[in-house]
């Protein structure tokens, strides 16, 4: 028969309540009694009940978090930190897909709002006047993105952008294009901000191609129009798209980087695996989950905030970026 919290309390010498509060408000028990409480629940086997404990305390110790594509590879690393920091402080994660649609992703929060003591949305679709309603339903820490009066974590896209480019532009390119990310995305806004500010700080030309899906067959489809730039080098919103880029560059007879150079952003183990292996912007998405569950506990019950935590880039280089042909 599984302990009790009775069991518990009656080995360890204290009353009930004393156990309850151990787990559900470890800050207000004297430090030698909880430890004494915790040695002996682990002896006996005893785990809470979560159930209870959140009727008790208001608190689920549940968080969601909700992704544009799980499938993109810029994602698993947050997941896996995210819910690694978060078990550490006795949270669960519910991981949830939107697609890339915004639609489902207002749909997603209103359903977990119930279950779970806030929600990181990360590289949300959503307008900010949506964001912010949501924000009256659930406690939210918004990833990838800031949006006034709300907590989040984002990373400078804007510095590694500024810094590719300007790799570029040191090997001699003079023309590049930017293929561009999906409509509504932050990143995509501050990528193209930043590109097209560095290029013309170095009297270069800058075409803009999309916006587009940020997926792989996206960057194999603009292949041809990226010829047709006369551009000598590209700068993709992700490391999907110039891994797709390359593949369409290859099937037309294009070499990379002999003919045109080809950077990514974000760093993704498909990055070191692609042929040639790709020149890219690493952001910090580990740093980033972790980041947003210390936000989302820390500022959980301020729905209305300014803080916001930027992680710094930095610009990889490998062989998919050469010196732009004669």
């Amino acid at each position: 028969m599984p302990a009790t919290i009775r069991d518990v309390a009656r080995v360890s010498g204290v009353h009930v309540s004393t156990v309850s509060r151990t787990f559900s408000a470890p800050h207000l028990v004297n430090p030698s009694t909880r430890a004494r409480v915790l040695e002996f629940a682990e002896q006996l086997g005893y785990r809470p009940n979560r159930a209870a404990r959140a009727l008790i305390t208001g608190r689920t110790h549940n968080i969601g978090l909700i992704v544009a594509d799980i499938a993109n590879p810029f994602f698993p690393p947050l997941i896996k930190a995210a819910e690694s920091h978060a078990r550490a402080r006795d949270y669960h994660v519910f991981v949830a897909d939107t697609n890339e649609d915004a639609g489902v992703e207002e749909e997603l929060v209103l359903a977990l709002a119930k279950q779970v003591d806030g929600v990181l949305l990360c590289s949300p679709r959503m307008s900010n006047t949506q964001i912010e309603r949501l924000s009256r339903d659930v406690p939210l820490v918004v990833v990838n993105r800031p949006v006034p009066g709300l907590p989040a974590v984002v990373m400078d896209v804007a510095q590694g952008a500024r810094l590719a480019i300007e790799h570029l532009i040191t090997l001699g390119h003079r023309e590049i294009a930017l293929l561009g990310g999906p409509r509504g995305s932050w990143t995509n806004r501050e990528i193209r901000r930043s590109a097209t500010l560095a290029a013309r700080a170095a009297g270069s030309g800058l075409t803009v191609l999309g916006p587009n899906p940020p997926t792989e067959d996206s960057g194999a489809a603009q292949a041809e129009a990226v010829l047709r730039t006369g551009a000598t080098a590209v700068l993709a919103y992700n490391d999907l798209m110039a891994v797709g880029l390359i593949d369409g560059l290859d099937r037309l007879g294009v070499s990379v980087p002999g003919q045109i150079s080809v950077v990514g952003i974000d760093d993704t183990a498909l990055s070191r695996r692609t042929r040639p292996t790709l020149t890219t912007v690493a952001t910090p998405t580990a740093a980033a989950g972790r980041a947003a569950v210390d936000m989302l506990l820390q500022h959980g019950d301020d729905r209305r905030t300014t803080a916001l935590v930027t992680l710094q880039t930095e610009l990889v280089i490998r062989d998919s970026s050469g010196v732009r042909a004669s």
